[in-house]
């Protein structure tokens, strides 16, 4: 059933007559995903335990979009699950896959002649180009034993994690990148989650943390001990120093990590982190400028929803979906969890305005992982995308409304501070249930406007495929590249004026949940026919503007 917002309910009939004529000239309904996986030739199947009788198995799921071969399209990297069963086994791991974009719509596989294709009991993925060398690296997260894979140009990759450093044992999930001593070198932070062995596994449904209404599942991560985050920081010759209690990041209390996204909360200029911890409170760490960070959460309203409770954590997106200038943060959750609209305010502090975007009720029944804040109509406001899906098997129809697998949501934007869920209007593929984990966007085929790609756990996954944004409204994309920053340019901020709107971006390095979507900073323009300015705040301190661009282009900036 389509949410309908109450406030537009209200509206005079007057002022519902003017929101309707400034919609764009197509309706969200001429815009469609169409899953088109099988007819792109990717077969990649993501393989784990059926039973999910430990937690281990319900968590993976990485997906990335990004430029391996720097021959200007987007490749695809997926990472695969394992079973506890077949690890006890030693059976050989299910393979990920790195799928070459080959420019007509079809992919490739490619992952085992670029020698990425068993990075071991893989859960996410994010990339960079950790030694600024022009070619993307790429960097995931697993239980045991994370992998830094150096891209060595044609094609090819070098396992370099023991010599670069990453011989921590645990289980990791998300990770991201970002520059926090603003010395041109990315450093990496990785979220540790639960505290598990396969020398001593927990015994499934039994005891009280291994129950879910009355049924018997899996145990965690509650009653489980937690495993500690991990900062590591480039020392610029491709090694990495452990630098987390040096930083003031250890995660003393040992809570649940899962997603991770490096911002600057406080607009200094300096990167910040934010951990989505499952189960406990969120994470928010101020950068103090010396190496050292400050953890805020509760201080600046992130660390627990309006109610002061903790929630189940997953995924993470940033983004100014009321183009007030200033970066709001959503996170999923679990089940009988609302997915938390935390907007920013003047005084840098969060609020909890989840029941006022109109997007609370709604996702209630499912579990929220993979999720972004994008402009899929190119309007010029950002609309919100979320996949879900059950860790416990054993839910499907044990009581009314229960699923194991779940469909999709997608919030539009209707411009007032709320939000409409019009997943039943674009398209059959959204609609279809699936037990997803990692999403990532980015534009595939080149065509304007932004595409989809889920890794869904116990199956195949899905490319979606944006018909329809092109022509809703016009865009413009921009790379950036950094010279005295990091190449990658994260960290830096865009603001561009366009149409009487401004409109804010970061560049981010690993998002979502365990994913790492496309570079370039996609801004939807509606009808306006040129961008008056562009201004850049590189990492640094360095400032750009560019003034009277036409729309409908991707461009590369470099930063001066």
């Amino acid at each position: 059933m389509r949410y309908i917002s109450s406030a537009t309910m209200r509206w005079p009939f007057f002022h519902l007559l003017f929101w309707l004529a400034v919609q764009p000239v197509l309706a969200s309904g001429t815009i469609s995903f169409t899953d088109v996986t099988k007819a792109a030739g990717i077969t990649f199947v993501n393989q784990s335990s059926k039973e999910k009788k430990y937690i281990v198995e319900s968590m993976g799921g990485g997906a990335a979009f990004f430029d391996f071969d720097n021959d200007g399209k987007l490749d695809i990297y997926l990472t695969n699950s394992y079973s506890v069963d077949e690890a006890k086994a030693n059976k050989p791991r299910p393979p990920a896959a790195l799928y070459r974009n080959l420019g007509n719509g079809k992919f490739e596989d490619v992952a085992k002649q670029a020698g990425v294709s068993d990075p071991g009991w893989a859960m996410g993925v994010s990339v960079a180009d950790y030694d600024n060398d022009g070619w993307d690296d790429l960097f995931v997260t697993c239980f045991g034993h994370c992998k830094l894979y150096r891209n060595l140009g044609k094609g090819k990759f070098a396992d370099v994690s023991d010599k670069a450093g990453f011989t921590h044992r645990s289980f990791f999930t998300g990770a991201a990148w970002g520059d926090y001593d603003r010395d041109g070198k990315l450093d990496l932070y990785v979220s540790g989650y639960v505290d598990f062995k396969l020398e001593v596994l927990p015994e499934f449904g039994k005891g009280q943390t291994c129950r879910y209404r009355n049924l018997e599942v899996q145990c965690g991560p509650r009653g489980l001990p937690g495993a500690s985050d991990v900062l590591y920081h480039n020392n610029g010759d491709g090694t990495f120093t452990d630098v987390t209690k040096k930083a003031g990041v250890e995660d003393k209390n040992a809570y649940y990590g899962l997603g991770v996204k490096w911002t600057d909360f406080d607009d200094d200029g300096w990167p910040d982190i934010f951990v989505a911890n499952d189960a406990t409170p969120n994470y928010a760490y101020r950068n103090n400028h010396d190496g050292t960070f400050t953890e805020m959460g509760f201080m600046v309203g992130l660390a627990v929803d309006e109610n002061g409770q903790e929630q189940g954590c997953m995924g993470v997106t940033i983004g100014d979906y009321d183009r007030d200038g200033r970066l709001d943060l959503v996170v999923t959750n679990f089940a009988e969890q609302y997915n938390t609209f935390y907007r920013k305010g003047a005084d840098g502090t969060f609020t909890d305005v989840t029941t006022s975007t109109k997007t609370a009720n709604t996702s209630l029944p499912f579990v929220g992982w993979g999720t972004r804040l994008f402009d899929y109509d190119n309007d010029g406001w950002l609309d919100l995308f979320v996949v879900n899906g059950h860790v416990y098997p054993q839910i499907e129809g044990a009581f009314p409304g229960a699923e194991y697998p779940q469909r999709k949501l997608f919030y539009r934007n209707l411009r007032n501070g709320t939000f409409a869920e019009t997943a039943t209007e674009l398209g059959t593929a959204l609609m279809q249930r699936r037990v997803s984990r990692g999403a990532a966007i980015g534009d595939y085929d080149e065509d304007g406007d932004l595409d989809i790609i889920v890794n869904e756990i116990d199956g195949a996954p899905m490319l979606l495929r944006n018909d329809g944004g092109d022509k809703a409204g016009n865009w413009i994309s921009l790379k950036l590249q950094g010279t005295k920053a990091n190449r990658n340019a994260v960290g830096a901020r865009v603001t561009l004026k366009a149409g009487g709107l401004t409109q804010v971006q970061e560049v981010y390095a690993g998002d979502s949940y365990l994913a790492h979507s496309d570079w370039r900073l996609h801004f939807g323009l509606g009808s306006a026919k040129t961008v008056e300015e562009i201004e850049i705040k590189w990492m640094g301190g360095k400032i750009s503007k560019k003034t009277r661009l036409e729309n409908n282009q991707f461009l590369i900036i470099a930063e001066p």
